[in-house]
């Protein structure tokens, strides 16, 4: 089980990023939330992982607090909820307005997320309000210490900020045309946004 990485952030391409761990590269898909509050490229990172094994795959999901993993890993307990729409979830709110909208009966923030249809969402509802009766926000993950990554070079992907941001949005359920959309109308707001505004903006929109 690997529970937490800590090491240099390398890549980021929404939803995935790749933290190298003393030369090992590990690819972690991340909601969109926790995304968003990560360092820069090329500097230390440390995660909190939910490690997922499959017939076909081996994946890793990555979180800034302990309790943001509780609630992916309640989500995925759900009736009909699977690592990726749990992600889904998780992207279009943060853990807090998820927490918030359940305990409210808040059904019509829900069905806002892709692949979250009414019936899904009163579901969601019924399932997690006694799952999460004492779900409490947890602290950050602790920085490490300190690490020497010598002559090491992060990069990035060579593509460009609107298509790395429309790729986001379809591997998080929408559709092309819907991502497509939403991406262009962030950039009339701001044309030299970075992916990860564009996501944010998009995602605020929808």
């Amino acid at each position: 089980m690997i529970g937490r990485l800590t090491g240099l952030l390398i890549s980021k391409q929404p939803p995935e990023i790749m933290i190298d761990v003393q030369g090992v590269g590990y690819e972690v898909q991340m909601p969109m939330t926790c995304l968003y509050e990560l360092p820069d490229i090329g500097e230390p990172v440390t995660v909190i992982t939910h490690f997922v094994v499959r017939e076909d795959a081996q994946l890793l999901y990555g979180f800034n607090t302990f309790a943001e993993r509780g609630l992916f890993r309640q989500l995925i307990k759900a009736q009909g909820v699977g690592p990726k729409l749990a992600l889904t979830i998780m992207s279009g709110m943060t853990a807090q307005q998820f927490v918030n909208a359940v305990s409210h009966d808040d059904v019509s923030s829900l069905i806002k997320l892709p692949g979250v249809g009414r019936k899904t969402a009163e579901r969601l509802v019924v399932e997690m309000r006694d799952r999460l009766q004492n779900w409490a926000s947890a602290t950050p993950a602790t920085d490490a210490a300190p690490v020497d990554y010598g002559d090491l070079q992060p990069t990035m992907a060579a593509s460009s900020p609107r298509d790395d941001a429309t790729g986001a949005l379809m591997a998080l359920g929408y559709k092309p045309a819907q991502a497509d959309k939403a991406i262009a109308a962030a950039m009339k707001t701001n044309s030299e946004a970075s992916s990860e505004e564009l996501i944010r903006a998009a995602l605020k929109n929808m």
